[in-house]
């Protein structure tokens, strides 16, 4: 039975272009579907989560990250009573907006529309669901329900000032109520997030030889997890004990969001889905106990895999190839397919750096990395 502070799709606010529903599905179900089939989901398949794509086969890219979100979001939602469907289309679009190299491209796309309003993923990402999927006869966009597209641009947290060109153009049209929290389904999906990213970098970190099993077990929370595997199965076949480890860190993040999160809301006591957005704080959150223990993990994360030497070069490689793209593009937008190069209009420098910057930011890593070499090696044909 739903919570009476769940999601309704029955009770949506609808979406921008009025459409007739469905017979089989929900409104966020729809969304969902939507989202999936999507040109942008597509192409997250050959996008950097930590290691770029050609890097090797089996570590996480940001489709494969998004679909354990969603897995994750899926789960928390239905436990806690929560509207399922609009978690995990939440969950599923909250990445689209990541440009080629993960964070890598984004500060270096950042940087270089400074000047022009700047770049951020998740912005980005509601502007591709809002206008740059140009698919459907009607309108542009997705055209999705207004709690999804809160859910991505607000999971989260309220969004502060300045807020980022591409959501407050759209929020001057459709207003998302970005000073609000958003619903407790998309913070179900912003917590997701955390929970995967947390699990899944240990494991790819282990997979790349950037640290031991061993080093691990001086950190809080997985340290204890393989003790416990260790002394049930001692001397098990290193990946099978790396699995068993991380699963159980997997099951404890899981099982301490839950347990915070049912007390929050039973001291809360929201009225409704608007009752969440009212509350000063996210009711959705990891214990404080354990957001300390993650800071340390993270920390750990940060000096040993994402400041790793061979990541940090992949990392200035990837950024001189996103500056290179844009500066060329800039500079003569005649370079971009048609389409792309009628929208910078001559004179008008904002225009033409936001398009290079949507153009960029939808290339997946080989395409980007293609682009690149087409555009600088000369023994190379256009």
């Amino acid at each position: 039975m739903p919570a009476p502070y769940a999601t309704d799709p029955a009770r949506s606010r609808g979406r921008l272009y009025e459409e007739e529903g469905s017979a089989h599905r929900s409104a966020y179900q729809r969304d969902r579907d939507r989202i999936i089939h999507s040109s942008a989901f597509r192409r997250l398949k050959h996008k950097t989560q930590v290691f770029v794509e050609h890097e090797g086969d089996y570590y996480r890219t940001r489709l494969t990250h998004s679909i354990e979100v969603a897995q994750v979001a899926r789960t928390l939602a239905r436990t806690l009573g929560l509207n399922e469907e609009l978690a995990e289309a939440v969950a599923l679009a909250h990445d689209l907006g990541h440009p080629p190299f993960g964070h890598t491209g984004e500060e270096a796309l950042q940087a270089l529309t400074a000047p022009y309003g700047g770049f951020d993923h998740n912005a980005q990402a509601l502007k591709i669901v809002t206008s740059l999927e140009a698919h459907y006869a009607e309108f542009d966009g997705l055209n999705l329900t207004w709690e999804t597209l809160e859910g991505i641009a607000k999971h989260n947290g309220p969004v502060s000032e300045p807020v980022p060109y591409a959501l407050a153009a759209y929020n001057e049209r459709h207003d998302l109520e970005l000073s609000t929290h958003a619903s407790a389904e998309a913070q179900v999906a912003a917590i997701s997030d955390d929970i995967a990213y947390n699990n899944h970098d240990l494991a790819d970190g282990l997979r790349a030889g950037l640290f031991t099993m061993d080093d691990l077990r001086e950190l809080p929370l997985i340290g204890p997890c393989i003790a416990t595997v260790d002394a049930r199965w001692p001397g098990l076949q290193p990946s099978r004990r790396e699995h068993e480890a991380l699963r159980r860190f997997f099951g404890l993040l899981v099982e301490d969001v839950l347990a915070t999160s049912q007390a929050n809301l039973a001291a809360a006591r929201p009225e409704g889905p608007e009752g969440v957005r009212a509350l000063d704080a996210p009711v959705i959150r990891f214990s404080d106990a354990t957001f300390a223990e993650l800071k340390q993990i993270r920390t750990f994360l940060f000096h040993r895999m994402y400041r790793h030497w061979t990541v940090q070069r992949m990392r200035r490689k990837a950024a001189f190839v996103v500056r290179e793209l844009f500066e060329l593009f800039f500079e003569h937008p005649q370079l971009m397919p048609d389409e792309w190069s009628a929208r910078a209009l001559p004179g008008d420098e904002t225009t033409c750096a936001r398009t290079v910057a949507d153009y960029i930011a939808g290339m997946t890593d080989r395409f980007a990395l293609q682009e690149h070499r087409k555009l600088t090696d000369p023994m190379v044909r256009s």
